[in-house]
């Protein structure tokens, strides 16, 4: 348990926390953008550090904002201010090291070092190596909402007590949401868009889910299992067709102990057999699933033999489409720059993501529809976009995809070296050495301790 961390924020950290913070996103409730923030940073990054370890730092509400989901409805973010990120970062950067330790490998989502494409190489090699043929798409309804503060405090005092790190979750925790005019208090859940929120919800399910299902249901189930977690959206894989149906049965009964519910329909106990001489077993829902944009199939490979493949799921990679095919048809006027400019940067941000090592690269066909609406020029905007998304670097046939090379900042790189450095400090158990050690322990029950 760690019961004196503050001590390790400084200027430099408050000088790190705010390099890391975007700076070209949506502004909060007071409008501040990072050209007024960084007119007087020092004085600014000072103030809010006195304020954070006095006490004084009012957490502001968060601007709500709704982006549509693939199902029709609309997911709800929550905008922090740009002071509020920052602070929001400094903390992030004290508790990060100190789960890290503590999370376990079948969590992939918002971790240093880790990818959607790991997670995804990791269940793959469950199917093609363990066995594994039986699935639990786990899908829990509306997570980041309905995650319980009072339990949330519980699992952080098992690691950290420092009562003014306490204090500021507590602060984000209740400052609430200004939609429309409207200050609407929260007593649940955290906001999508909080640089502080991934963290806050990983460490929920690590109690809730991952140490429950290694711990507690592994052992008694039949024959090998993996559970893979990206954030909230989670895969548990079987050998045995019953130990799958035991564990969704208590599933939801685990997870309702901690306020979270499984989605009705979304919920699915999958038949991922490639041998299914019956046809599909009567007590699953489908024999294919998705899983962090990608739908898991059987096939073939070259040789004939029975391969998991991972295909770009239909839904997004036809949004993805249509969005380049309106954007081409809009902008055919725009000069050849502009074009290449936007293409390139859309192709180089889709292909992480549409493609994995078990597929084919999913920007095959948005690079071929950029290059369908090729008119007086746009055709070599596409041929160029593409040359620059695919290769992992310059391409020395076409003299304009070179990219000139960043200079190196070498006082903000030595800044952020130094605070890795503490970072790694905080990696071990107990107080952190140089505390004050007068910092009354804080607890869930009661508030700081007397």
């Amino acid at each position: 348990m760690l019961t004196s961390l503050h001590h390790l924020i400084d200027c430099e950290w408050m000088l790190e926390a705010y390099r890391l913070t975007r700076k070209d996103g949506a502004p909060g409730i007071d409008g501040m953008m990072a050209t007024d923030y960084e007119a007087n940073l020092e004085a600014n990054l000072g103030d809010l550090l006195a304020r954070i370890k006095s006490g004084r730092y009012i957490a502001p509400p968060v601007r709500r904002h709704y982006i549509p989901k693939a199902d029709g409805t609309e997911r709800p973010l929550g905008i922090p201010t740009l002071e509020d990120k920052v602070a929001q970062r400094a903390i992030l950067l004290l508790l990060e090291p100190i789960y890290e330790t503590d999370f376990l490998s079948c969590s992939y989502g918002f971790r240093p070092g880790r990818s959607a494409h790991d997670a995804l190489h990791a269940l793959r090699n469950g199917f093609m190596e363990q066995g594994l043929r039986w699935v639990v798409d786990v899908d829990i309804s509306k997570y980041f909402d309905t995650i319980d503060h009072a339990h949330l405090r519980r699992f952080l005092d098992q690691r950290v007590t420092d009562g003014i790190v306490r204090r500021m979750i507590d602060k984000w925790l209740k400052a609430g949401v200004l939609e429309k005019g409207v200050l609407r208090r929260t007593t649940g859940g955290t906001p999508q868009g909080g640089v502080i929120s991934p963290l806050l919800a990983n460490i929920y399910l690590h109690y809730v889910l991952d140490e429950w299902f290694e711990q507690v249901a592994r052992p008694r189930l039949k024959g090998r299992c993996q559970l893979v977690r990206y954030a909230d959206d989670a895969v548990i894989a079987f050998e045995d067709h019953l130990s799958g149906k035991r564990l969704l049965n208590v599933l939801d009964k685990r997870l309702g102990r901690y306020g979270l519910q499984l989605h009705p329909t979304k919920t699915r106990f999958v038949d991922f057999r490639f041998k299914r001489p019956g046809g599909r077993h009567p007590a699953t829902a489908g024999t294919t699933f998705n899983f962090l944009g990608f739908t898991h199939v059987w096939g073939q490979s070259r040789k004939g033999k029975n391969v998991v493949r991972q295909i770009t799921a239909k839904d997004r990679y036809a949004r993805a489409l249509a969005s380049v095919t309106e954007w081409c048809r809009l902008n055919l006027h725009r000069p050849f720059r502009a074009q290449h400019a936007h293409l390139s940067r859309v192709i180089r941000g889709t292909a992480p993501t549409t493609a994995s090592p078990a597929t084919a690269d999913g920007s095959d066909g948005i690079t071929t529809r950029s290059r369908g609406y090729g008119r007086n020029g746009s055709r070599g905007v596409a041929a160029t976009a593409i040359c620059r998304g695919r290769a992992s670097g310059p391409c020395s046939r076409d003299t304009r995809c070179r990219q000139p090379r960043s200079s190196t900042n070498m006082p903000s790189r030595e800044r952020s070296l130094r605070v890795k450095n503490r970072m790694r400090v905080i990696r071990s158990s107990g107080s952190v050495r140089g505390g004050d050690g007068n910092i009354p322990a804080y607890s869930a029950e009661g508030g700081r301790g007397r």
